[in-house]
């Protein structure tokens, strides 16, 4: 399985030297001292090796293998041979990071949770992450069961490993606030008491996201409680000559804005990636569009490498009448996209809600049948060659 850091990513670690590494990072003696990682066998198992014979070096080799192995585990993950940042921080340690700004994407429609927010927060250098992974955030609270501090919530990180500002100080999130009003769509629970809600205060229930109105609310200096990074499903691919498809619904934007920005824009990544990228957008208004300057931007200036798609289910219609959601897209441009899926070098994403799913396989069904394949069984086989990744809440 071809993924991990992308080769042409600048890595983090200080396994190997890295021109965008903090001096914070760079000097410190945590998971990342490259004297841990050096491979280096400890004095005492190097006198083994020289004074015993080959049988007992060997065990002190082997045990020497499993200590630096140990080590490894702390901070770090190792995915198909290259390590990546993992749970650094803990719920009970989290790291406590500062909100830089808070700025709302979306503007309002007819839906109660039509609030998108991008934020940037402040971390130091001291929270360093790759491309594809998770931040956890873990609100004060109280939850829906009256716990202070609430339950972390892990979000997809929206900003490449550089940060937004490229100095590896800051991470971005892409977050939408949660609002449930009876009457107006799913609302099972209740944390705001009838009649107080001063949006809905006529409607018998409103449920607020705790953990999304928490970040949604966040203003420039306030504390933010960082945990992970954490996650290694939906990481580049290492080949820079690979190509990518994207296929997202709202927030589920977040991951493919980390691998753009990566692959686009950024000075230090910027022009290494030889592939095509095409990203589909699913979202219910043109209201609802997140990062569309920047996506029309990317284009104008890769036009041969980057292509951006998307589908706005109230507005878009199909050739029948229904909704058009994003894998309907996909199968408006299924005769350029079907050749790249069977491509063994093209990896496919899709990240967002639980609905889409199985969208992949609805765009592709039709070209499958056409060739005597099975869609499912095409996806699975795309699965075990790690060329489909799926992250759906």
């Amino acid at each position: 399985m071809a993924l991990a850091q992308a080769a042409f990513v600048q890595p983090l670690l200080p396994v190997v030297a890295d021109t965008r590494q903090s001096p914070a990072l760079a000097a410190s003696s945590g998971p990342f001292d490259a004297k841990r990682f050096s491979g280096k066998l400890a004095p005492a198992a190097a006198g083994l090796v020289s004074a015993c014979c080959g049988a007992v070096a060997a065990i002190a080799r082997k045990h020497t293998v499993r200590r630096a192995t140990a080590e490894k585990k702390q901070g770090v993950k190792e995915v198909e041979g290259k390590q990546i940042p993992w749970n650094i921080f803990g719920p009970k340690s989290p790291y406590k990071a500062k909100c830089i700004s808070n700025d709302t994407l979306t503007t309002k429609t007819a839906l109660v949770n039509w609030q998108s927010c991008h934020v940037v927060i402040d971390h130091d250098g001291k929270y360093p992450y790759v491309e594809g992974q998770s931040a956890g955030i873990i609100a004060p609270g109280p939850d829906k069961n009256g716990k202070s501090p609430a339950k972390l919530r892990l979000y997809s990180i929206a900003s490449s490993a550089c940060g937004d500002d490229e100095t590896n100080n800051t991470v971005s999130l892409c977050v939408k606030r949660v609002v449930e009003v009876s009457g107006r769509g799913w609302c099972e629970y209740s944390n705001v008491e009838p009649g107080e809600d001063p949006e809905y205060p006529d409607a018998d229930k409103v449920y607020r996201g705790v953990c999304s109105s928490f970040i949604c609310d966040l203003k420039p200096g306030e504390e933010v409680l960082l945990t992970g990074p954490t996650g290694a499903e939906m990481l580049l691919p290492e080949d820079p000559n690979a190509n990518i498809i994207m296929l997202a619904t709202g927030t589920g934007i977040a991951p493919f804005r980390s691998f753009l920005r990566n692959l686009f824009h950024d000075k230090a990544t910027k022009n290494q990636f030889k592939g095509i990228a095409w990203l589909f957008l699913g979202v219910p208004f043109t209201a609802s569009l997140l990062y569309d300057d920047e996506w029309k931007v990317m284009q104008k200036e890769f036009p041969k490498q980057f292509r951006y798609d998307y589908a706005i289910s109230d507005e878009f219609k199909r050739a029948d009448g229904s909704s058009m959601y994003v894998q309907h897209r996909v199968q408006e441009f299924i005769k350029d996209v079907w050749p790249l899926v069977k491509d063994k070098n093209t990896h496919v994403y899709m990240c967002g809600l639980k609905g889409m799913a199985t969208g992949m396989e609805e765009a592709i069904t039709p070209s499958c049948e056409m060739e005597g394949l099975n869609a499912k069984d095409f996806l699975k086989d795309m699965k075990k060659e790690g060329r489909y990744h799926v992250e759906v809440y």
